[in-house]
């Protein structure tokens, strides 16, 4: 079993009834249980972001690469091509 320390916290009037709310349905046993699902969830989405950013990054210098060797495409061309579809699109259902 992991070693537990003590750390005291000021919750909000609506956070302490929350986790009040939490204890009383039955689903946690203690508060601290309440606390720690909800730092576990933190802990979650913080790293969930992390991966998000660190994507995007790698997406952005390969974008970045791309334009540097000439590899990228007009957006205007992309919209017309877009657009020339769409129009064919509606010409077949007609």
């Amino acid at each position: 079993m992991p070693i537990r320390t003590s750390l005291n916290v000021s919750l909000t009037p609506e956070l302490e009834q929350f986790v009040q709310q939490r204890v009383s349905s039955g689903r946690y046993q203690t508060a601290s249980e309440v606390v720690r699902e909800g730092l576990r969830l933190l802990e979650q989405q913080e790293r969930d972001r992390e991966a998000a950013f660190a994507e995007l990054k790698a997406k952005l210098q390969r974008g970045a690469a791309q334009a540097e060797r000439g590899e990228v495409v007009d957006p205007d061309w992309v919209l017309k091509k877009i657009e020339k579809l769409a129009q064919q699109r509606r010409a077949r259902r007609a």
